[in-house]
């Protein structure tokens, strides 16, 4: 977009676009923003904002053919290119190619399928994934070699893993000794991993080595959705379970992690950005009694939806198969199986939702950059 004129008062820079719009830029914001306040190879902020006076007096502004030329009352010049003022608007959220709207599902909804080596070799083929996978939560990468290391391979295409307790990646196998009921052959509800964490890990990869045992199907819901739908049915059971923080625990020989969180976290505009939901590993509730009934009863409507088919996705991964999720949104769960049956191992590994935007940002510019070359 183009500017079509400028109006120039003390405290305001009126900017007139060329489809007649306005957008007022405080004197103050454009002084902030005045690239000589940057460091020339990092981009980072050297102003100090306490040097300049409290209400910096905007004096003059002119258009050239790629941004504006402020002078000041003080003396200071400034020259903010256009793409910093029509990116930047003030209440208008800067374009992220990393915020991409979610698509919440039910039952019905037909997990998107990718092939390995394209998201491998291809950038293009990255991207596509990702953001299938940002905005539904899940996805399966198919046709992955017959290595432990492949599934890991894909997720670091992304960035760096996520160490937990458990390590850096971990086995899914029916274990002897077992410190977590994914290690056992039992059937585990729905449920999203680690809430004891300060954060819980973001994007988590399991890849299918072998599933041969009778039963051991791969349960998914979208924990959005069910936060949604109570939202509407309930109003204040999702109150309480976004407003009442509750304890949540793992403990072993080696770690003892706890947290106070709630169930349900929201974010601007009252957008629901993170569950938190795992009966296993929540404390004892030790909030004031005479909310304690009440917050069972909305405890118990979450829990309720998370046993409810119409949310429920059952999948039974066959080796060479991975299944990609965001952990702080999609619950997951597993059938119970018979290990006398066959050999069922899944690995896992963790990529934190920061880095898995990060990725997503660096691919665009690299594809935009190659578009324009």
């Amino acid at each position: 977009m183009t500017i079509h004129g400028l109006t120039v008062r003390a405290d305001t820079l009126v900017v007139t676009w060329a489809d007649t719009t306005t957008t007022d830029f405080p004197t103050i914001w454009l002084r902030d923003n005045c690239p000589s306040g940057l460091h020339p190879q990092t981009h980072e902020r050297l102003l100090d904002l306490l040097t300049l006076d409290d209400a910096p007096v905007l004096s003059s502004a002119q258009v050239d053919e790629d941004g504006v030329q402020l002078g000041y009352a003080d003396g200071h010049i400034s020259f903010l290119p256009l793409s910093l003022l029509t990116g930047h608007r003030p209440g208008q959220r800067a374009a992220d190619p990393a915020a991409i709207a979610t698509r919440l599902w039910r039952s019905e909804h037909a997990v998107a399928r990718y092939a390995a080596s394209p998201i491998m070799n291809e950038d293009t083929a990255l991207t596509a994934w990702m953001q299938a996978t940002a905005a539904d939560g899940l996805t399966i990468i198919e046709h992955l070699e017959d290595r432990t290391s492949a599934g890991v391979d894909v997720a670091e295409r992304i960035d760096f893993l996520r160490k937990t307790n458990f390590g850096t990646t971990f086995e899914v196998i029916n274990k002897p000794d077992p410190n977590n009921l994914a290690y056992t052959s039992v059937a585990l509800p729905l449920h999203t991993d680690l809430p004891n964490q300060e954060v819980p890990p973001g994007y988590q990869f399991l890849h299918c080595l072998a599933n041969e045992a009778i039963g051991g199907g791969s349960l998914f819901a979208d924990g959005f959705a069910m936060a949604e739908d109570l939202r509407t049915d309930d109003p204040e059971a999702f109150d309480l379970l976004c407003n009442v923080e509750i304890p949540f625990r793992f403990h072993d020989g080696d770690a003892d992690i706890s947290v106070y969180k709630p169930v349900i976290t929201l974010g601007a505009a009252g957008k629901v950005i993170e569950i938190r939901y795992n009966a296993h590993l929540a404390g004892v509730f030790d909030m004031a009694a005479d909310i304690i009934p009440a917050y069972y009863r909305a405890y118990r409507a979450y829990m309720s939806k998370t046993r409810d088919a119409k949310y429920r996705i059952t999948l039974k991964l066959q080796a060479g198969e991975m299944v990609v999720f965001d952990n702080r949104r999609v619950l997951h769960g597993r059938d119970s199986f018979d290990p006398s049956t066959g050999f069922r191992h899944l690995h896992g590994c963790y990529v934190d939702r920061g880095e898995f935007a990060s990725r997503l940002r660096q691919l665009s510019r690299k594809i935009d950059a190659a578009k324009a070359a």
